[in-house]
């Protein structure tokens, strides 16, 4: 069943104004608040909140960063990791 079911008016240029309750649900009254549109292939419309990405983070979104996040989370939670209490005990555990 839909949360919000209301009809909003195209203005002029494509111009839509969201109703507040969405606006607020969905994180939209900060400057810069970006939706993502997508049309589904039964013709219909989802309208999303996201949260842009500044240009020097965008790398970190990359399929492949995220994936290797993945892995490092992985290997987090299965105990695969060292710790080292000084850089010198690091080098050695890497040349060990």
């Amino acid at each position: 069943m839909a949360k919000v079911h209301e009809f909003v008016a195209v203005q002029k240029r494509g111009v839509i104004t969201l109703p507040a309750a969405v606006r607020e649900r969905l994180s939209l009254n900060t400057p810069g608040a970006q939706l993502e549109i997508v049309e589904t292939d039964d013709g219909r419309f989802e309208i999303r909140g996201a949260i842009p990405v500044r240009a020097d983070q965008a790398w970190f979104w990359t399929e492949r960063w995220q994936r290797m996040e993945r892995e490092a989370d992985a290997d987090l939670a299965a105990g695969r990791v060292v710790s080292s209490d000084s850089v010198d005990e690091l080098i050695d555990e890497l040349d060990g």
